[in-house]
């Protein structure tokens, strides 16, 4: 059965600081096209103080995303940090008690985050938001566990998912959030939020497959 070790996760959250740094001009560039451009500094605050609690803690998975959800929650601005804040601390509430994290105890966490962060806000898919990620990506992963795809296989259906979430953000007209006072000037430009999204879902598929793997 393809599994890790909740003690060796760690990793995971680690390489989520690691791809927000790595892309927080261009997510500010993203956000300053139809928003207030500061996504990608906001998100760096955020995802590096994280960084600097967990340097010399040694934590596992949950533990890891437990301090990533609060940090966010309490450290960035805006609707971010409450929808990020939620979306990690739901992921590390159902695996906190796992020795090992499987294909079903993955396809908990994601629909815990995906449930937590609608429970937050009005958002749904087609309102140019995260969303537009996050409920696709939750969704097609559970199809493919229920269709009797392996853990590996239901990650990589569910990076398509977040992929073509984010991408399907530039054609739609945000309906929620600051940017939808621009009604249709809004169209033609990727959500900020969504291509967040997509990179902390990308990266956090591609490190549990190296886990798995390993």
């Amino acid at each position: 059965m393809e599994k890790f070790r909740n003690e060796d996760g760690k990793v995971v959250v680690l390489n989520l600081i690691s791809t927000i740094q790595e892309n927080k001009d261009y997510l500010s560039e993203v956000d300053g096209l139809i928003g207030d451009g500061d996504h990608g500094i906001n998100m760096n605050k955020g995802f590096t103080s994280c960084g600097e609690k967990l340097k010399d803690v040694d934590t596992n998975l949950s533990e890891s995303l437990k301090i990533l959800g609060q940090t966010l929650l309490t450290e960035i601005g805006g609707s971010m940090g409450p929808l990020y804040g939620t979306m990690f601390r739901r992921m590390a509430r159902r695996c906190r008690d796992e020795e090992y994290v499987d294909a079903q105890v993955f396809k908990d966490m994601i629909v815990a985050a995906k449930d937590g962060v609608s429970e937050l806000g009005n958002a749904k898919p087609g309102d140019k938001t995260l969303m537009d990620v996050l409920v696709p990506a939750a969704d097609k992963y559970s199809e493919a566990l229920d269709n009797g795809a392996g853990f590996t296989e239901a990650l990589q259906e569910m990076k398509k998912a977040a992929q073509a979430g984010m991408e399907s953000t530039k054609d739609m007209v945000a309906k929620v959030g600051r940017s939808s006072r621009l009604g249709e000037r809004s169209r033609g430009v990727l959500d900020a939020g969504a291509v967040s999204c997509n990179l902390l879902l990308q990266s956090m598929a591609d490190t549990i497959i190296q886990l798995i793997n390993s």
